[in-house]
Order: structure tokens, then C-alpha cells, then sequence
């Protein structure tokens, strides 16, 4: 008998992240060329019929039960706690936000979360807080709502593409009572030291053999035979030639000087590099003295896409005679910072300015495996600001999280510790006498993994022996 059934797919949107990966790359033509009927199960304010005519069904309920975000703070304050003393180490508080204690709500939140947190930094309290999620999210009206869209459309997968929103609990939880297989991917590479997984679905897709073995470390209710490694979609952009321009065409489309060489400064959010502009402002001054010395230098300046913030004006006014700024192409469809949409534009204008500038610098950003695929090297600033004071976060802290373990060794990227040294390195680098790329490749592919290109095909290959 020819089987002719197609399979049905739900592609699940609990926030915008998942756009970048699963909309707007070629996973959906592969998944459709394979058989497969997808829909996206969308909780975000994207239109994906309209923008990119593929079916969509809107979740509009976005009730979570009142205690969950007590109970999902507490979990992940709990789960560090757990980590540090498992671990025998400081770092994992350091992945803490502090909580705010302003208006009776917000401190009668968090006055609950550090009682649970006293109580229950255990791995039976941390089980037990687990447990009272899922209880709690099963009697809200989402839970209901989610139930009866899974029960009219009937997919034969569930398959979630960010694991940190609360919006995802109750969604999973009504497949999962429903019988529907449900996965999940880990979006990005320091989710799993940061205890972010808040879903506990059937099946896990991550990067690399690397962060398999983090999730089986840090989430030890894991099976090895839930989780399937297979790269990210992330990055295939940058090894399709496709999709870049010449080097006369980027610079005539962005008004760039044709006898310059340029530097890219990618700015960072303000969590994680809360005075960067003075960092950018330390790259300008070592362009503006490298140009008194015969170079040509400019400085592209592509800002945080989530970063709304006008921190930078005053350099890029003062020192506009070497930094132009090109914006990255992601659009507002909400306020909050994951509801800032990409768009598949800006995939080919980040692989154009990795193509036709000389490196980046930054602060303890993935950008270094942006750069490190189009063999361009990356300068990481690691040094105190003389702006910094009591209450602003040093960004010297970045370099110690868990996923910096991953580098093979320190020359996997150039780290910048004394500002003296700034110009120097630069010149080093533009003259040939610098790079990271050797080390920083053997870090991506332990990272990232050694197919960055096939890494839609193998989520297919997964999604396909779990519906199997």
C-alpha cells in the first residue's frame, strides 16, 4: 500500500527566538520537501502567515497561572544553588539577577521567591518546585486553550524552539497529556549553565556533543537517548556565498569610504556590557592614532538588536569621522526584548559585514563564531573601566561563566587585558601577526559542531525517528 499521509508538524513559538532559526532559515523547505505538514503553533505577536505565508495557528491565551513566576524564579535560584555546591564552585549565583523589592507586588514576589529559595536549594526541593509548576499550569485556562488546538489539529510532533519562556509550560504540558511526542531545542550556547530550561519535554536537540553533555550534567532527570545533537541553524547563513555582495556593492549600500578598511565594534545589551560605549570609544581612539600612522581605518558599529538604549550617541557624535553605524535589520512587533523580530535581511547583512571587515570586537559575545566562519578573528575587551562604580556590573564577570570553559585554550579569541595594549593589537592583527581563527575554529566546532551547514537536515532527521 503507498503511503501517502503527511505528517503533521507543529513548530512551536513560545517567544520570538525562534524565529531566526526555524522561520527564516531553509528549515521549512526542508521539512516540507520531506513530507512533513507544518504549522506554526505561534505565541508571539509575528504574523508568520502574512510576512512569511506559512501556516500558522495564533495561541491568544497567555495566562500563566499567578504563582508560576514565583515558582519558575525559585527554580532557577534553587538549581544554581544546587549547581555551586554540587559543583564545588561560586560562579553559577553569579548568573542571578538581582530581585526588585519595589511596590507591595513585586516585593511580595520576590519575598516568596527567597523563601523557597531558603527552603528549597535542594535537589528534592528543586524536584519539588518542578513538580508544582507543572500542577500549577495544568489548571489555567492556556492549559485548557492549548489542549483543545492540539485536539482539533492533531500533530504528530510538538516541537518547541526555546525552553526558557514560561509561556511554553502549559502548551507542553497539554501535549505531553495528550500523547504527543514534544522536543525541545536549546537555542543558545550558555543556556544550560544558566538553569533556563523550564520545559521538560520528551526529546532535546542540542549543538554539539559538548552540550549534550551539559544538559545530561545539569538536567540529570535527561536520559542520553532523549537527546539527539545537531547543530544550529544559526550559522548556516554564513557559509551560503549566496547571500553575499561584492565588496563595492556592501560599501556603495552603506556610503563606506572604498579606501578604508573597516573594524566591526558589535555592541553588546546592557546586562552583559553595561559601559561599552567606552569600550567602542577606546577603538576609536586607537583607529584615529593607527590613521595618524599612514592606515585608513573606519569603524562599523552594529548595535545589540535588543539594545534600545541612547548610551552610544555621544560617541558615535564625537567620533563620526571614524564610526559609522549600520543597524541590524530585526523590527519591534511588542515592547519587551523578545519581541524584537529578526528578519532574513539581516542574515545576509551580518554575513556581509563579517565578509568585508577585518574582525570584530566585542565583549564576550557567540559574534567570535560569526567571524572565526568567514576566517576573520575576534578581539574580546577584558579590561575596567574608570566609569565603573559600585552597583554596575564588570564585565570582567563574563569571561568566567561556565561556557567560556569551552574554549580549547586562551587563543581562541584575542583578549584585550590592558587598554595600553589596545592599539598595538590592532595593528597586530590588521599586519597578519595576530589571529585567533586556528584555535577559534577547533572552538566552534566544539561549540557549534563540526556541520554547521546540515544543521536543519539533522533536526529533520531527529524530528523524523521520533514521529517514526
Amino acid at each position: 500500500m503507498i503511503e501517502n499521509m503527511s505528517k503533521k508538524a507543529f513548530i512551536f513559538l513560545p517567544d520570538g527566538v525562534g524565529l531566526r532559526n526555524f522561520a527564516l532559515t531553509n528549515f521549512n523547505a526542508i521539512g516540507t520537501a520531506l513530507g512533513y505538514e507544518i504549522t506554526y503553533w505561534n505565541n508571539t505577536p509575528f504574523k508568520i502567515k502574512e510576512e512569511l505565508g506559512f501556516q500558522e495557528l495564533v495561541i491568544e491565551n497567555h495566562k500563566l497561572h499567578p504563582m508560576t513566576t514565583v515558582y519558575t524564579r525559585a527554580r532557577k535560584r534553587c538549581e544554581l544553588n544546587v549547581f555551586d555546591k554540587q559543583f564545588n564552585e561560586t560562579v553559577y549565583n553569579t548568573y542571578n539577577f538581582p530581585q526588585s523589592y519595589k511596590g507591595i507586588k513585586n516585593a511580595i514576589k520576590s519575598l516568596n521567591v527567597d523563601f523557597l529559595v531558603a527552603t528549597k536549594s535542594t535537589e528534592k526541593g528543586v524536584e519539588g518546585i518542578r513538580t508544582k509548576i507543572k500542577k500549577l499550569e495544568r489548571t489555567t485556562s492556556k492549559y485548557d486553550y492549548c489542549k483543545k488546538q492540539l485536539l482539533e489539529h492533531k500533530p504528530d510532533i510538538v516541537f518547541c524552539t526555546n525552553p526558557r519562556p514560561t509561556q511554553a509550560i502549559a502548551p507542553i504540558l497539554a501535549a505531553q497529556d495528550l500523547g504527543i511526542p514534544t522536543a525541545s531545542f536549546i537555542f543558545s550556547w550558555d543556556n544550560l549553565p544558566k538553569a533556563t530550561t523550564l520545559i521538560e519535554p520528551d526529546f532535546y536537540f542540542v549543538w554539539s556533543d559538548y552540550m549534550k553533555k551539559e544538559l545530561l550534567q545539569y538536567c540529570p532527570y535527561v536520559k542520553p537517548e532523549q537527546v539527539f545533537v545537531t547543530g544550529t541553524p544559526q550559522f548556516e547563513s554564513h557559509f551560503d556565498s549566496s547571500l553575499l555582495q561584492s565588496k563595492e556593492d556592501f560599501y556603495k549600500a552603506h556610503h563606506l569610504d572604498v579606501e578604508k578598511k573597516y573594524i566591526c565594534f558589535s555592541g553588546d545589551d546592557i546586562v552583559t556590557s553595561p559601559l561599552d560605549q567606552y569600550y567602542l570609544e577606546d577603538l576609536a581612539l586607537s583607529v584615529r592614532e593607527l590613521n595618524q600612522q599612514g592606515y585608513n581605518l573606519g569603524i562599523i558599529y552594529r548595535k545589540c538588536p535588543v539594545d534600545f538604549t541612547t548610551r552610544y550617541d555621544a560617541v558615535l557624535k564625537q567620533y563620526q569621522d571614524v564610526i559609522v553605524s549600520i543597524d541590524p535589520l530585526w523590527r519591534p512587533v511588542g515592547t519587551s526584548w523578545n519581541e524584537i523580530m529578526p528578519t532574513k535581511e539581516d542574515f545576509a547583512l551580518q554575513s556581509n559585514i563579517c565578509r568585508h571587515t577585518e574582525f570584530v570586537g566585542n565583549i564576550a559575545s557567540s559574534m567570535v563564531f560569526d567571524f572565526v566562519a568567514h576566517d576573520k578573528s575576534c578581539l574580546f575587551f577584558d579590561y575596567e573601566q574608570p566609569q565603573l562604580k559600585k552597583g554596575i556590573r564588570d564585565i570582567g564577570q563574563n569571561y568566567k561563566y561556565i561556557h567560556f570553559r569551552s574554549m580549547p585554550s586562551s587563543a581562541a579569541a584575542l583578549f584585550i587585558h590592558d587598554k595600553t595594549r589596545l592599539t598595538a593589537v590592532v595593528k597586530a592583527i590588521l599586519e597578519g601577526e595576530k589571529s585567533n581563527v586556528p584555535v577559534g575554529k577547533k572552538w566552534f566546532d566544539v561549540v557549534v559542531g563540526t556541520e554547521p551547514t546540515k544543521a536543519s537536515e539533522k533536526i529533520w532527521d531527529g524530528i523524523n525517528s521520533i514521529v517514526k
